[in-house]
């Protein structure tokens, strides 16, 4: 049981560097261009996609990045 709970933090952590390389690579380009962004925009999407459905915009400023990774650092924390 251990290492599933190992293998759920090391995914947490892992989730929480692609949401944040996201997020910076919106900065300088919004549309993937490249294969590595691509798959970049594919694996944070399905975290991503729910939370702007619950969490509005305020004005330019998309704020499920920050909630999704504080969601995936709690639960990193909490397990056993």
């Amino acid at each position: 049981m251990d290492i599933l709970f190992e293998v759920i933090r090391i995914l947490c952590h892992v989730l929480t560097v692609a949401i944040v390389i996201r997020a910076l690579l919106s900065w300088v380009s919004p549309v993937p261009t490249s294969m590595l962004i691509v798959v970049l925009f594919r694996i944070t999407e399905p975290i991503l996609s729910p939370l702007r459905r619950i969490i509005p915009r305020f004005g330019m400023w998309d704020f499920s990045p920050v909630v999704a990774i504080i969601i995936l650092q709690l639960i990193a924390r909490f397990l056993p």
